[in-house]
């Protein structure tokens, strides 16, 4: 295989690598809530540090500092030719959106995570952020430049949505169901009422807690609902939305009813399936009946795991080396013994390529991480001191290794198991369940599908609107945001929004794109075994995915330029192209 050396010190040429072949404005007719300010008490005025006038050029910005607001900053930016002042962090994870992509029409995008917000407005544009930013007035005088806001708006640097409503008198005409307390289902209701709906709202969920930042479980092994809960209860009670710990074990799509195992039975006029993943066992011997092997999706799950760890120094097999399996071995191996057991020759390598995925490996042997890789598990056999718990994983080659406990991270099929003997609804081969690019089900009025479960036309770069099914935390939540958007407006088109994802592997991964029809070559700048990269995953001339480390705001840039299908070619990245350098269309 030939390629080309390449360094970021010198952006000239890069390293190729040959695959084997193996948005118009909402409309809405539902009633707008009306706000009002009182005018008796005139709004405070802080001085911006060190700014005389406000003489930034189009698509720039500038983080300032508020004076008499301590710690208190501001983010200046150019939109259209108007110069507005918003938070200056994301409200994701408190990202500095000075760092961050600003577009000449205002679109500006957090440089970890992908959070898209309107630079006028400040509201939310893209997953995964739920609050949008504050806006504050700005004003020229005596040759400084002042911004008018509250100090605890201006410490505070977010701005809830419009979520407020009041339960409809009588029976609401129009009534929206959603299943699943995931990603998608949150970003459903949210954008529903931040965008003026006004009927009923029900959430049933099977998890028995409100939706948490999932991702987070994986990535630190989190315990504490309380620390990864995105909204709490009253938040919820001031949505009018009634939240029910239930599942859902049935559709009957001729009365539009959802139906529960404690036999309840939900009516809609709109119903939104968000059920998500269901994480696989292994069908070998052990696996399913010794105890201290665990799958990895809620925070019960999470629960059971570091209370097996207990006081650390524990024997861990890590059975899959995708993200999930890499992800716990990044979070477990400072204090425990952890072993990794993959099929493929190097973790990730079917959705990163081997060289990207031989790096990665290389970070987390770094941190004592020890790889079994083109390896098949033959079983679990239980401990000699307790025979109820596993003890060991015996590989197909022989090899035994001890384990105090297994975790299993062998991907997730779609939670649709309830759908199975259903007499309308039609499954895919993978248990999915195929839309449109609204994500109503085909064949189905009123029923959408969103998430880990759906299989939709994908019209990105590369895509020519092959189905796919992304299972990514953003991918969830703009489906359930472009659900609401079609609930309110059926006439809107939707927009294309970039899939993104990311990744704690001892630094920080990102990744944007998607290979729907697959990816045949690879231009990689960097080494990932340095942990600092950045790759492009192409289709002939075409990039259809990029990822990655160190080197923010590259996927950020990438994803604004993939979704305005205006990313460079393949062979003009062969060169060393730094994307940071491209410009964005006007």
């Amino acid at each position: 295989m030939n390629f080309v050396r390449s360094s970021f010190l010198r952006p000239s040429t890069a390293r190729v690598f040959l695959k084997p072949t193996i948005k118009p404005s909402l409309q809405t007719n539902h009633p707008l809530r009306a706000f009002t300010v009182s005018a008796n008490r005139a709004m405070p005025e802080f001085k911006l540090k060190d700014v005389s006038s406000l003489s930034l050029e189009p698509g720039d910005k500038k983080e300032v500092e508020v004076e008499g607001v301590e710690g208190g900053k501001v983010l200046l930016l150019n939109t259209g030719g108007k110069v507005s002042a918003v938070g200056p962090k994301c409200t994701h994870y408190g990202a500095p959106l000075v760092n961050g992509v600003l577009t000449r029409q205002g679109r500006l995008t957090c440089p970890w995570h992908g959070a898209c917000f309107n630079g006028t407005t400040g509201d939310i544009e893209n997953a995964p952020a739920l609050d949008s930013l504050p806006v504050f007035k700005l004003i020229e005088k005596n040759g400084a430049v002042y911004v008018q806001g509250e100090e605890a708006v201006i410490k505070a640097a977010r701005r809830k949505p419009n979520f407020k409503c009041s339960a409809a008198s009588g029976t609401p005409a129009e009534k929206v169901v959603v299943v699943g307390g995931g990603s998608g289902g949150l970003g459903a209701i949210e954008a529903l009422r931040e965008k003026g709906f006004t009927g009923s709202i029900t959430l049933i969920s099977n998890e028995g807690y409100l939706p948490i930042d999932r991702t987070k479980l994986s990535k630190a092994l989190i315990t504490d609902q309380s620390k990864i809960q995105w909204r709490d209860d009253e938040w919820f009670k001031s949505g009018s939305v009634d939240v029910v710990f239930d599942e859902v074990i049935d559709l009957d799509l001729v009365n539009k009813a959802a139906v529960t195992k404690n036999k309840g039975k939900f009516i809609y006029t709109k119903l939104i399936l968000a059920t998500g993943g269901s994480p696989r066992n292994l069908p070998l011997p052990g696996f399913k009946v010794l105890e201290n092997i665990f799958q990895l999706r809620t925070i019960h799950d999470t629960k059971k795991i570091v209370a097996a760890i207990g006081d650390k120094g524990k024997k861990i097999v890590i059975v899959g080396s995708s993200f999930i399996g890499m992800e716990v071995a990044n979070a477990t191996a400072a204090d425990n013994d952890v072993v990794v057991v993959g099929q493929e020759s190097v973790p990730l390598e079917r959705v990163m390529g081997k060289e990207v995925g031989a790096g990665l490996q290389k970070l987390l042997e770094g941190k004592g991480v020890k790889f079994h890789m083109s390896a098949g598990v033959e079983k679990a056999e239980p401990s000699a001191s307790d025979p109820s718990r596993v003890g060991s994983v015996h590989l197909q080659d022989g090899t035994k290794l001890e384990a105090d406990l297994v975790i299993l991270g062998v991907g997730v099929a779609p939670s649709t198991g309830y759908l199975k003997e259903n007499k309308v609804i039609r499954l895919e081969q993978d248990g999915s369940l195929k839309t449109d690019e609204n994500f109503l089900i085909a064949g189905l009025k009123d029923v959408y599908a969103i998430g880990d479960i759906a299989s939709y036309p994908y019209h990105g770069p590369g895509g020519q609107g092959a189905y796919t099914r992304i299972e990514h935390w953003n991918v969830a939540q703009n489906q359930g945001r472009t659900v609401a958007h079609h609930i309110i407006n059926p006439t809107l088109k939707p927009e294309f929004f970039t899939p993104i994802f990311w990744s704690a592997l001892t630094g920080q991964l990102r990744y944007c794109g998607n290979p729907a029809r697959g990816w045949d070559e690879l231009v990689l700048q960097g080494d990932p075994g340095a942990g600092k990269f950045v790759a492009y995953y192409c289709k002939g001339e075409t990039v259809v995915a990029m990822a990655s480390m160190m080197v923010d705001p590259t996927m950020a840039k990438s994803a604004e330029l993939l979704r305005l299908d205006a990313m460079p070619s393949k062979s003009e990245l062969k060169g060393g192209l730094d994307i940071l350098t491209v410009p964005l269309p006007a």
